[in-house]
């Protein structure tokens, strides 16, 4: 698998966070397995983003933190999933740069 090396859309050093839209999960659980520190699936079988503190955030629209360290696993979950319901974004300026609204 060829996996990008550089993050071009978000500036080195740049905060990212993410977020996924339950209304378009499919609940294949793909994210969870590239990136289980930051998803993981529900008993309603949908994925969601856990706190720094591995608490599940259900609250819709709920953002957490990129982890500079899982960026290329967040990033793969996004590009690999079915439903295209993972967004990341940068904190600052709130543009997406990975998932369905990247430009």
């Amino acid at each position: 698998m060829t996996v990008q090396q550089e993050v071009p859309a978000a500036g080195a050093g740049e905060a990212l966070e993410v977020w996924i839209d339950q209304d378009l999960c499919t609940g294949d659980g793909i994210c969870a397995q590239y990136a289980p520190e930051v998803f993981e699936l529900d008993i309603d079988g949908l994925a969601y983003v856990k706190s720094a503190d591995d608490e599940l955030l259900q609250e819709p629209g709920a953002t957490t933190p990129v982890p500079l360290p899982l960026l290329r696993d967040v990033v793969d979950s996004a590009k690999e999933c079915p439903g295209d319901c993972i967004h990341v974004r940068r904190v600052g300026d709130g543009v997406e740069v990975y998932g369905p609204d990247a430009e």
